[in-house]
């Protein structure tokens, strides 16, 4: 299973933790792993987990770092998977004028 692409509306970059928390879930499918047993592996409860993939969640970098692992990835492999989709994702669909 694959989850579909974080929706956010047009020209609107999605919050850092709604990105990694859908990069957590895709690696989590992926990988075919069940929420509770990357829970179990990561220290935390699987009530937890859930609210990170869905974005609910703000975790901290050594949670992070827990639940990376338990996938077997790294903060910084999670960090540059959220880094490279969002510049995929973000540009705006129209022209942006500034003034001063």
């Amino acid at each position: 299973l694959q989850t579909p692409p974080l929706q956010t509306p047009a020209g609107v970059e999605p919050l850092w933790r709604e990105s990694v928390g859908h990069e957590l879930r895709q690696e989590r499918l992926a990988s075919g792993k069940r929420l509770i047993d990357v829970a179990e592996e990561a220290g935390v409860s699987p009530q937890y987990l859930s609210e990170v993939e869905r974005g609910l969640k703000d975790p901290s970098s050594e949670l992070l770092a827990a639940i990376a692992g338990a996938l077997g990835l790294s903060v910084a492999e999670i960090a540059t998977r959220v880094a490279s989709s969002t510049a995929r994702g973000s540009a705006p669909q129209s022209p942006v004028c500034l003034a001063a």
